[in-house]
């Protein structure tokens, strides 16, 4: 099945503690079904130093947040949309946002 939400969308958070907030994606694992999206989901952790070049200390990470919890931007308006697939006349599948019909693949 193909992938509604890929590397580099915008997206907006739908529910939990970073409901609203609004960022790009990172990185997607579509067999967790979980992506990374850049300032969302920010956990702290605390790390031992790691020889001469990283040192210790409490570091801040983004963690993997569901893709049924992410929304994707539509470019035309801003707001978050539903995404559907079109076949273009030269038989390429392309991803499309359901209310302004923009379609979403560069």
């Amino acid at each position: 099945m193909a992938a509604k939400i890929r590397k580099g969308d915008r997206v907006q958070v739908l529910t939990g503690r970073d409901k609203g907030k609004r960022g790009e994606v990172i990185a997607v694992n579509p067999t967790e079904k979980r992506a990374l999206v850049q300032g969302v989901n920010v956990v702290k952790r605390h790390r031992k130093p790691q020889g001469m070049n990283q040192p210790g200390g409490i570091q801040e990470k983004e963690a993997p947040i569901h893709l049924s919890n992410l929304a994707l931007l539509d470019p035309k308006s801003g707001k978050p949309t539903r995404v559907g697939f079109r076949v273009l006349e030269d038989g390429k599948k392309v991803r499309v946002a359901k209310p302004s019909g923009e379609v979403l693949d560069a």
